[in-house]
């Protein structure tokens, strides 16, 4: 009885297991940073406040949704990136118009020396990153 009971067990598991090689999910994606077009910054800022900071950018089809932000401080130098993820089946069925998305984001003025922004536009010609650079001024209300 044992023994028939192993066999089940070794019959069993070779039905159910899984295989490394059975590619269930039908899409794969990568990260794609795209280009800020425009953005929506206070002309100054309130010691202590909290503000939205509104970005505007090109979604190129809907195979394209907003993932995250590249967000690097250096000093009172804030660099900022939007992140998508691309999903796609390695076909082309990512067919449709391109979209203008807003999204953004609460800063916190915890400092008193003026924050310079850096939104990142996309590469030149020769590869070099370009930004929209913004300062903003911190005052004491």
């Amino acid at each position: 009885m044992r023994k028939y009971a192993l066999i089940f067990i070794f019959f069993f598991s070779l039905l159910t297991s899984c295989s490394l090689d059975d590619n269930t999910n039908e899409y794969d994606y990568y990260l794609e940073i795209l280009p800020i077009e425009s953005v929506d910054v206070p002309t100054q800022f309130v010691h202590g406040e909290t503000y939205e900071i509104s970005m505007t950018y090109t979604k190129p089809s809907p195979c394209y949704q907003f993932n995250d932000f590249i967000y690097e401080i250096n000093g009172s130098e804030r660099t900022v990136a939007i992140v998508n993820t691309v999903y796609y089946n390695g076909e082309s069925n990512c067919i449709g118009d391109e979209e203008e998305i807003t999204v953004s984001f609460n800063f916190s003025v915890l400092g008193h020396d003026t924050y310079v922004f850096k939104f990142f536009q996309g590469e030149d010609s020769q590869g070099i990153d370009q930004y929209y650079i913004v300062e903003v001024p911190v005052v004491d209300e």
